[in-house]
């Protein structure tokens, strides 16, 4: 069959190593670059782009940062809605304080200085974990929300409590604002997503990664062996707080243009983004992504047959969603923990047998 290792063939412990070992996947994932790329911007529109492919990239980079702390390292978090409102009002803030900074920074510069909060909460987990770290980081949630609705500096003192991103343009197109076209914000966000999950990646399967999965699988064991606790913890906090705060940023600049921290950041997209890596899968970047897909696409899937094909009630389609996806978590837990990712590659080694038993 097509899918065979049969004639690849390495040379070089890197060349063994690589992410995409065979070289059917590898062109695989040439194939969905160019299209993502080179296809899509040209056949996109306003509603293929609000409704499904501005979320996933989104929520597929807060996922990825989730997972860089649950699935790698062990330590829970319910704090990413909040986290991802630091990223939002620190971009805001640099977008208004520097009207000349190009829109990229403004969110790369909200990503660091989430990073910085993340450690400063991530501190706790020093001394706790599991069940007190998650309570702990809910704490972060619902501190941060506060925050910002109580403090009028970080929305420059509007009446309405609102921030709103000022129009700004990525070589003269503009991706913020009311002028945005669909293909230019698709864009400007796979950009960053393709990105960040190739940094994910490699952090992941590096020496730091080996620190976070040490420390989750055992973390007395972990530090008998050298691995220093503090660093790890701290180092896992920044990097996935640094990408919720991007995600975050892009979410209120470039997807929404205009957010109130209560409804746009509460603790409801905390528990979204957690049974995104729970559905996708933990410890795996593509578990990320195939949740974020899985959680974007479902409200809308349900959305267009119930309620646009069989006239079901809104709300009755909104609560049938919460059903799926509660009952989707149990079995997912029960009978295959690793979610999605872990069938992905179950599917991948019977296709690489057939038609030999297995």
């Amino acid at each position: 069959m097509f899918y065979r290792e049969a004639g690849d063939f390495k040379t070089s412990y890197v060349a063994d190593n690589q992410t995409f070992p065979i070289a059917f996947d590898r062109y695989r994932y040439y194939v969905v670059l160019a299209v993502a790329f080179l296809v899509v911007p040209f056949i996109v529109n306003d509603y293929w782009a609000n409704a499904v492919l501005l979320p996933f990239l989104i929520w597929a980079i807060a996922a990825i940062g989730l997972n860089i702390l649950t699935g790698y390292c062990g330590q829970v978090s319910l704090g990413t809605g909040g986290f991802m409102a630091v990223g939002a009002y620190s971009c805001y803030k640099f977008m208004t304080a520097f009207p000349d900074l190009n829109i990229a920074f403004c969110v790369l510069l909200g990503g660091g200085v989430t990073a910085l909060v993340g450690v400063l909460f991530g501190l706790p987990s020093l001394r706790i974990k599991g069940f007190y770290l998650a309570v702990a980081t809910l704490a972060a949630q619902f501190f941060l929300v506060w925050l910002f609705n109580r403090v009028p500096w970080f929305y420059n003192y509007s009446a309405s409590g609102q921030i709103s991103a000022p129009e700004r343009t990525v070589f003269g197109i503009p991706v913020t604002g009311p002028n945005t076209s669909a293909w230019a914000t698709y864009l400007f966000c796979l950009v960053f997503l393709v990105a960040l999950a190739w940094l994910a990646r490699n952090l992941t399967r590096g020496t730091v990664g080996r620190t976070w999965m040490s420390i989750r699988d055992m973390d007395i064991a972990a530090e008998i062996i050298g691995v220093n606790p503090l660093r790890a913890k701290l180092t896992a906090f920044a990097a996935s707080s640094f990408f919720v705060g991007i995600a975050g940023a892009l979410f209120f600049s470039v997807y929404l243009g205009a957010v109130e921290v209560g409804e746009a950041f509460g603790i409801n997209k905390s528990f979204l983004v957690l049974f995104m890596i729970i559905i996708g899968g933990l410890g795996s970047i593509f578990g990320s992504l195939a949740g974020a897909a899985f959680m974007v696409l479902l409200p809308v899937l349900l959305k267009n047959v119930l309620v646009g094909g069989f006239g079901w009630d809104t709300a009755l389609a909104a609560h049938l969603e919460l059903v799926i996806v509660g009952a989707l978590i149990i079995g997912f837990l029960i009978a295959e923990p690793h979610g999605l990712a872990r069938l992905w590659e179950l599917a991948k080694e019977k296709l690489r047998l057939w038609p030999f038993p297995h």
